[in-house]
């Protein structure tokens, strides 16, 4: 494992969540099973910048260089996670796990008492990964309209609906 530090992001590192979140979308462009199927543009350097400004978005640096990032927002006592990329060269090596471990530490002293996500159910590095850390898929949306309307969004976009869920990590 290479080395990596986990730190509370910064404004300066917007730019840098954009370019990995493009990286890593190269692997949804490259998966088989989703041949024809839109992948949405990545999120532009101002929109992680203002996600940053409310203080619950992470860094995975090595060096000085980003090479992952959880970029997430509270809606109501919960921590809705937009996106969690980790740059294609530093994949493998726990990154992208630890920033799920510190991002619900960061949650659970916030006194948040979930994460939220909205994910490809069968995609190994989409709902299988999340599982494995502790998310489970829901299909109730009561209190959660924004998983619903997120989910519709997506399928807006192309994406096939069958194929995404909402998922959520209670905080103990």
């Amino acid at each position: 494992m290479s080395d990596f530090s986990i730190r509370l992001a910064r404004a300066e590192d917007a730019e840098a969540f954009h370019e990995v979140e493009e990286d890593a979308a190269s692997l949804l462009r490259e998966e088989p099973s989703l041949e024809g199927v839109p992948v949405p543009p990545s999120e532009s350097a101002e929109h992680y910048r203002a996600l940053i400004r409310r203080g619950n978005c992470l860094a995975a640096t090595s060096g000085d260089e980003v090479v992952g990032f959880a970029a997430a927002g509270r809606i109501g006592r919960e921590l809705h996670l937009h996106e969690l990329s980790v740059a294609r060269r530093s994949q493998g090596q726990g990154i992208g796990a630890t920033l799920l471990q510190a991002l619900a530490i960061d949650a659970r002293n916030c006194g948040l008492r979930a994460i939220t996500l909205n994910t490809y159910r069968d995609i190994a590095w989409n709902g299988p990964f999340y599982v494995r850390h502790g998310f489970v898929e829901i299909e109730n949306f009561e209190g959660r309209e924004h998983l619903r309307e997120s989910l519709e969004a997506a399928a807006a976009l192309g994406m096939p609906r069958e194929r995404r869920c909402a998922m959520v990590k209670f905080l103990d």
